[in-house]
């Protein structure tokens, strides 16, 4: 069965987060096997995804990585994709793989 599914960046400067991308793909196969997919291509994905804006505050600061991986601690980070599984028109509960770009280096698996 055919999937949307998607490699989301965070991108992560000075311990802040200053923006997200996205690539979205429409596949079939397994879970294993779209995970795959994702993790196989997220390095050449990356400069093609979409921008996002990242989370801010309501005073307009960026949010601290910090801050995020303790709402990845708790199962609660997909809140801040929110606007991407909308714009990319991505499944409710989609399968994504999440990839940070630390000071410009992508750290993947």
């Amino acid at each position: 069965m055919k999937e949307k599914i998607a490699n989301i960046y965070i991108i992560i400067n000075n311990n802040i987060i200053k923006g997200f991308r996205a690539k979205e793909y429409i596949i079939s196969g397994t879970d294993e096997e779209k995970v795959n997919h994702l993790m196989e291509n997220s390095k050449g994905d990356f400069e093609i995804a979409i921008p996002f804006d990242p989370p801010m505050d309501n005073k307009g600061n960026y949010m601290k990585y910090r801050s995020f991986a303790k709402l990845a601690k708790r199962g609660m980070e997909h809140q801040l994709f929110e606007n991407i599984f909308v714009d990319l028109d991505l499944p409710e509960k989609p399968l994504i793989c999440v990839t940070p770009v630390v000071d410009g280096k992508i750290i993947s698996k």
